[in-house]
């Protein structure tokens, strides 16, 4: 269970991200819209955990290739932006948050449009 304290800090990291990747998209991925779904940091805020959404989603490979290749430059910018709220700056660990592709496939499927993909 996650403690307020955790709570408030990712939050805070969540919109700052949310800020950087705003702006890495409309400099390296025009017309891709990057959001940061969620963000969990561990009780002892050494590692922060971002799920990141991709639309459309088909470049969501070419954005995470990138964004892990990158991971030291985005560390370090959102160090700049969260220096006189955080001692130390968790360590970055990007996954792809797939939960709106799986929606909209559950959806599909209740409505009998396609193939059963777990078969």
């Amino acid at each position: 269970m996650e403690t307020t304290r955790q709570k408030k800090i990712a939050s805070v990291l969540q919109q700052d991200l949310a800020e950087i990747f705003q702006l890495v998209a409309k400099s390296t991925f025009t017309g891709t819209l990057i959001t940061v779904s969620k963000v969990r940091v561990t009780p002892d805020l050494g590692l922060c955990k971002v799920y990141l959404s991709v639309f459309p989603t088909k470049y969501s490979d070419e954005v995470m290739v990138h964004v892990e290749a990158n991971a030291p430059a985005l560390r370090n910018e959102l160090g700049q932006r969260v220096r006189h709220q955080l001692r130390v700056v968790p360590n970055l660990k990007y996954y792809l948050d797939d939960s709106l592709d799986y929606q909209e496939n559950i959806e599909r499927l209740l409505k009998g449009g396609g193939e059963n993909p777990i078969r």
